[in-house]
């Protein structure tokens, strides 16, 4: 315990220092390697801590979650999901992709727009990857092949799912609600969850350098889980880039479009990219989003506005969100630009 609270100071150090030498930093190196800023260390939040029986360090931990959710938007969660859990649904979408052929998985083409399994291949300069995306929640879809799929996935969702109730709870409590407010906002015990389950090939074998292009996610958060470290990069409040190497037994979590409109800009959603330069294997990762039920309206909570800060985003239902720009419920494809409200002197 005392090696966690210790975790946790030794962080709050680091930030401290960090935005003490960020102007060194910014006036010091020359404007191609600042596109890519050494200050900023993605923070981590050990879940076990959220939910401790010990008041101060319970107290500490949801402090840190705060800085982390705000300063960042981003970071890694750790004792969350047993590793051999997310070992286990990394080797199931391995086989999928390696004891399947192109043949069957076409059979998962885009067939009509309620798709609950859907597979594609992009190979060009604007994007490099095969996919299989499934609706894991609030029912599991999955294919028929092959037979280790469905229980590593389905173990995976169930253990993320309990982490996601469990996030909600601690975000409501530093957001200064009760611990079942975005539960409840969001009807997560139905909630609309959707996995993409990428496979990234080598640069060398790639058109082009990215892997999927700028863009944010809709929904509450997104996790993230990947067998080879690197490609994933975020793009800071700073307005730099940073790379995500995920440690091992960790998993990243990026907040989502929904979570930004509920606190009227409180929290943001960042952009991101997947490059691929550095590929120098396949590579595979898991990007799971957690979102809202698809009937419920989400819009910004009244506990965030005032005369000094007006509703920033329209207000619509999850689905109408995700349909927003012509796509389908399973691309779950980010309507944010659209749903803010231009602001006017």
């Amino acid at each position: 315990m005392a090696n966690r609270m210790l975790g946790q100071e030794c962080f709050d150090l680091k930030n401290k220092a960090i935005s003490h030498l960020h102007d060194f930093f910014l006036n010091s190196i020359n404007s191609d390697i600042s596109a890519i800023d050494l200050c900023d260390e993605i923070p981590t939040i050990d879940y076990s801590l959220l939910f401790s029986e010990n008041h101060d360090e319970r107290a500490k931990s949801l402090e840190h979650l705060g800085k982390a959710c705000q300063e960042f938007g981003f970071f890694y969660l750790i004792n969350g999901v047993e590793q051999s859990v997310v070992e286990g649904a990394l080797k199931g979408i391995s086989d999928f992709f390696e004891l399947t052929n192109q043949e069957e998985r076409s059979e998962y083409l885009k067939k009509n727009p309620m798709d609950r399994i859907r597979w594609g291949l992009r190979s060009h300069a604007g994007e490099n990857r095969e996919y299989l995306k499934i609706v894991g929640h609030p029912e599991y879809h999955c294919p028929s092949k092959p037979a280790s799929f469905r229980g590593a996935i389905g173990e995976y969702f169930k253990r993320m799912h309990e982490v996601e109730l469990g996030l909600a709870k601690a975000i409501s409590k530093i957001l200064g609600y009760e611990e079942t407010y975005i539960e409840k906002e969001f009807k997560l015990e139905v909630g609309f969850d959707v996995s993409a389950m990428n496979l990234y090939p080598p640069s060398f074998q790639s058109k082009g350098s990215i892997g999927v292009p700028e863009h944010t996610d809709p929904g509450f958060f997104v996790s993230l889980i990947q067998d080879v470290n690197g490609g994933l990069q975020m793009l800071t409040h700073k307005g730099n880039w940073v790379t995500v190497n995920t440690p091992r037994n960790a998993i990243f979590i990026n907040l989502g479009d929904h979570l930004e409109i509920l606190s009227n800009g409180k929290y943001k959603s960042h952009i991101h990219q997947v490059i691929l330069v550095n590929n120098e294997v396949n590579r595979i990762s898991m990007a799971t989003l957690h979102g809202p039920s698809l009937d419920i309206f989400v819009a910004p909570a009244s506990r965030f506005i005032d005369e000094s800060h007006p509703p920033a985003y329209r207000g619509m239902t999850y689905k109408e969100s995700l349909e927003l720009n012509g796509s389908d419920e399973i691309d779950v494809q980010s309507s944010l630009s659209l749903l803010r409200i231009p602001f006017s002197l």
